[in-house]
């Protein structure tokens, strides 16, 4: 391994601490999304997601690359969701391969329902513990690792209207 290879151990201790934090936050917030609305975790990305996009539907493929998730774990997700009747799939009527995924009235009340424990949740375990510009470096940070890993996604969020920190701090 070269020197340009190598990370300090300055590094691999940002590294490691930010890993675990990124753990263990989202296993408490699927314990408590789970104990108080009843749902999981991937049950309210997928319902978020619908419910910030402009038409509330987006393509499967798009909910994929917006999730971080393979396409297959999408499908069986919404499989789960469409048979407790919170969402459903209609097929996209100017391609007869794609699937829109929308939220079904019982999917927005039990988003609805969730989001304000969920918020608070959000808000007392990661942003009232950080300092404002602990925040903004978060979310600069977040958008350039975001643009290396992923532009589609990012791009995929812009055209469907969901909000990201790009599109939040220029209004």
């Amino acid at each position: 391994m070269t020197a340009d290879e190598e990370l300090s151990d300055q590094d691999w201790a940002v590294w490691r601490d930010f890993m675990t934090m990124s753990a263990q936050l989202s296993r408490e917030l699927d314990r408590r999304l789970q104990r108080d609305a009843g749902i999981s975790h991937a049950d309210y990305s997928v319902l978020l997601m619908l419910q910030q996009a402009d038409d509330h539907q987006v393509r499967t493929g798009e909910l994929a690359e917006l999730l971080a998730w393979e396409k297959s774990r999408v499908s069986h997700q919404v499989a789960r969701m469409e048979a407790r009747d919170l969402v459903v799939r209609t097929e996209c009527p100017t391609d007869g391969r794609g699937t829109w995924i929308s939220p079904t009235a019982e999917g927005r009340r039990v988003l609805l329902g969730a989001m304000r424990n969920h918020n608070r949740t959000i808000r007392e375990l990661f942003f009232d513990v950080l300092r404002e510009e602990q925040r903004a470096a978060i979310g600069d940070a977040s958008i350039h690792v975001l643009d290396k890993l992923s532009p589609e996604a990012c791009a995929i969020a812009e055209e469907n209207g969901i909000p990201t920190s790009r599109t939040t701090a220029t209004v």
